[in-house]
């Protein structure tokens, strides 16, 4: 389906991709271009970078580039139609009527539809005689309200292996509709289908635009999963969602609760506590610490107190002070998890333990002080070893102090010296993290400044020169040698003629015709050329095509093994030529 190009035009001119960008990410301006922290992969010195004068952005430690359209599609996980809307309805800009009847705008619907009659059709069937299974288990063992249940839309799947899809059926969806939802699966003979969900007690996942983009099923006998979660499909994202965000997003204190399952935050936000999210039966991710950083300052995990909950306390953290979020850890004493913790002591005591949770500081050291025996002159050398280490991860000067302090009076051990043990660990550490950060962003420079193949920096550098100057473009395709550009490089140059000849030439332009991965390499080049690493003079282009004529040549040579006399007396010829070049 073509988009008026007056559309894209005004789009372009509505989305600036500073302040698109800055959505996601904390910004810093720097002349023509801005910097930040990549909200593609994990890192602590800035590699992303945004370019206001090819509204570009590039990471040179993933590689991830591309225009405005580009960095949705890839954070918003979206196709590109989804993206355009994404940003007209962000920029208040109507969507065009001719655009409405593509059928990839009509996918995400469709499932939301399947989805929507799914979740009444689940709940429907816990207030029936066939949700006994389901009432008993949600209102007698978890103690829920009416006014719960129905708040979370929660319901039952019947056992049954067509229950959901007879009903659906019913409502004029196709199995291949439903498959599509994956409400329903294939069975191996790859004909039949059948419910996923069955005999489960069933807990909605809903996002904050009130769309139902998935499920939750917890079995009620002893078979395996415990928990089964839909699977990924166009409008869900195990990774990228949370749950009961839909209720904890207009949070007024600037603070979340992070808790371990459906059941934690249920119990939580029956007992008054609205600010509550989950992870969707995976570890916490960077997209949803992300995620959690549009809507809060500050996190509080309530994990369990188990080992495993320990553990995942212990990542999330990471996770989280990368998102730049101020983060506390619960200390449930005398109960499991915070569902437990409330039914034995109360909304108010939760109050209470949440406004005295430890911060990451004192929850580690906690736990490192666990692990020793103080008793034991070795083990508390150990234990000082270990702390120290840990103190030097510590960014606030002020809060090593503090736990300098509380160390030489716990293990009467001079705080000078302690101190001293801390100081050679920060400096161990930063020469790390130099080094390590070093060899990260120069290996990202290489990777887009070469390709990995010193002859696709000549590529990248016509690359760069059609881009720039449209004006060459008849010296371009008259001189470039047949089959000297590479399969990708070949698509890259081929959009942007196709641009320059039928749109505007500008990067949205040729991002149309490329692929994602070739629409990163293409950001990569214009970020080099923005850095100065790449030239586009008049000279540098008579370089390129000096070094992809040699290079081709050297392939010739490399392939002459077969050659007629005729032919390798040719080919001397062409090497002689291009000597006198």
């Amino acid at each position: 389906m073509a988009i008026p190009q007056s559309f894209l035009d005004q789009l372009k001119m509505s989305c600036d991709i500073e302040s698109v960008v800055s959505g996601y990410v904390s910004l810093r301006r720097a002349g023509r271009t801005s910097k930040g922290l990549c909200p593609f992969h994990s890192e602590k010195t800035p590699s992303f970078f945004v370019y206001h004068d090819t509204e570009s952005f590039y990471c040179f430690g993933c590689g991830a580039g591309g225009d405005v359209i580009s960095f949705i599609m890839r954070i918003e996980n979206l196709g590109y139609m989804d993206a355009l809307r994404f940003l007209a309805e962000r920029a208040g800009i109507p969507f065009p009527e001719e655009a409405r009847d593509d059928p990839s705008l009509k996918i995400k619907p469709l499932i939301f539809e399947i989805n929507r009659a799914a979740a009444h059709f689940y709940h429907d069937q816990l207030k029936s005689e066939a949700g006994a299974p389901g009432r008993e288990y949600l209102m007698g063992k978890r103690s829920l309200s009416t006014k719960t249940i129905t708040r979370y839309g929660l319901g039952y799947a019947p056992p049954g292996w067509d229950n959901l899809r007879g009903f659906l059926r019913g409502k004029g969806f196709s199995d291949e509709d439903m498959l599509l939802a994956a409400v329903v699966a294939r069975g191996r003979d790859g004909k039949s289908v059948y419910d996923v969900f069955r005999n489960r007690v069933m807990f909605p996942i809903v996002d904050i635009r009130k769309n139902v983009i998935g499920f939750g099923g917890r079995v009620l006998d002893d078979s395996k999963p415990k928990y089964l979660n839909s699977p990924d499909t166009p409008v869900f994202k195990k990774s990228r969602n949370l749950f009961s965000l839909n209720f904890a997003k207009n949070v007024q204190d600037g603070r979340l609760i992070l808790a371990e399952g459906y059941m934690d935050v249920i119990a939580m936000n029956q007992a008054g506590f609205d600010n509550v999210v989950a992870t969707l039966g995976t570890s916490l991710t960077s997209e949803q610490a992300r995620l959690m950083s549009n809507y809060a300052k500050e996190i509080v995990i309530a994990y369990d107190s188990d080992g495993p909950g320990r553990t995942a306390t212990n990542r999330a953290v990471g996770l989280l002070e990368e998102a730049g979020l101020k983060t506390r850890i619960l200390d449930m004493k005398g109960a499991k998890d915070p569902d437990e913790f409330i039914r034995k002591f109360g909304a108010q005591r939760f109050k209470m333990l949440i406004e005295g949770a430890r911060s990451v500081t004192e929850y580690q050291m906690g736990v490192i002080r666990a692990k020793y025996d103080l008793g034991s002159t070795e083990q508390r050398g150990a234990y000082l070893q270990e702390s120290a280490d840990y103190l030097a991860t510590v960014a606030s000067s002020m809060e090593r102090e503090l736990y300098i302090g509380k160390l030489a009076e716990e293990t009467d051990i001079p705080r000078d010296a302690i101190r001293e043990s801390v100081n050679r660990a920060l400096r161990r550490n930063l020469r790390k993290a130099r080094k390590k950060e070093e060899e990260s962003f120069e290996s990202g420079r290489n990777f887009a400044r070469a390709g990995h193949q010193a002859d696709e920096s000549a590529q990248d550098g016509l690359l760069a020169c059609l881009f720039h100057h449209p004006d060459w473009r008849g010296n371009i395709i008259a001189r470039l040698p047949e089959n000297a550009l590479s399969e990708a490089a070949a698509a890259i140059y081929q959009a942007i003629l196709t641009a320059q000849l039928e749109d505007d030439g500008s990067l949205s332009a040729v991002g149309r015709r490329i692929t994602p991965e070739q629409m990163s390499r293409l950001a990569g080049i214009l970020a080099r050329v923005s850095d100065g690493q790449l030239s586009i003079t008049p000279e540098a282009l008579e370089d390129y095509f000096r070094r992809m004529q040699g290079g081709r040549l050297q392939k010739e040579i490399r392939d002459s093994a077969n050659l007629s006399m005729d032919e390798a007396r040719a080919l001397a010829e062409k090497i002689r030529q291009s000597k006198k070049v």
